[in-house]
């Protein structure tokens, strides 16, 4: 397929995606309880693609994704600032949940909904080719993009990362590196695991920095 008609399929494609209320009109279990508001990044020329759960209660109001402390720190993870994070045409966000799901009897967010993965996810990195460097966030995103090769445990999987970076570019795959959210809520994770900041972190910066 040319670049162009390529283009012209994910632009179509993101329409789709903006519009879609499956979860509401056909949901498989019980309907989203609230208007869709799909969240979501893409071009035909970003290189790097990061790969979240889905929208917070401040996207879900903003409409604009990681626009939270946790955004904050995923962009100094990556080195960058604002105006890359959210320059479409080097960055793409594709959250596993484009809305989000609501929240459970704890006042916690629950889980991505599975329409959006089952509805437009294959369709969308397939209109992505040129898509470099994944960054899979949480345990949704990377059971989706590492599939059987996913390990038991978070920790496990993206203790792991030089594995599943070095084979998806021995294949000729988009490089994937797994990453754990960047909540705030995951500060003694950090601290426990000193290796994910001295170790991961200069790959991805360097990486981040190739490619944008």
């Amino acid at each position: 397929m040319s670049k162009k008609k390529n283009s012209k399929n994910l632009e179509k494609l993101t329409r789709q995606v903006r519009a879609c209320r499956v979860c509401v009109e056909n949901p498989l279990k019980a309907p989203l309880p609230h208007e869709p508001r799909p969240v979501l990044q893409v071009s035909s020329t970003a290189r790097i693609c990061i790969c979240g759960q889905a929208p917070g209660t401040r996207v879900h109001r903003s409409g604009q994704p990681f626009t939270d402390p946790s955004g904050d720190r995923l962009r100094n993870w990556m080195g960058i600032g604002e105006d890359v994070f959210y320059d479409a045409a080097r960055v793409a966000i594709v959250p596993m949940g484009f809305c989000f799901p609501g929240l459970d009897a704890k006042g916690g967010d629950l889980p991505p909904r599975s329409e959006c993965r089952i509805t437009w996810h294959d369709r969308l990195f397939a209109a992505m080719p040129q898509i470099e460097l994944v960054l899979t966030i949480g345990q949704y995103a990377q059971a989706y993009h590492l599939g059987a090769r996913r390990r038991k445990t978070l920790t496990e999987t993206v203790a792991c990362w030089r594995e599943y970076f070095e084979a998806e570019r021995e294949a000729g795959q988009p490089a994937v590196l797994p990453l754990p959210h960047p909540s705030w809520r995951n500060n003694t994770w950090l601290k426990k695991h000193a290796w994910f900041e001295t170790e991961l972190l200069p790959v991805l910066r360097a990486e981040v920095a190739r490619l944008i």
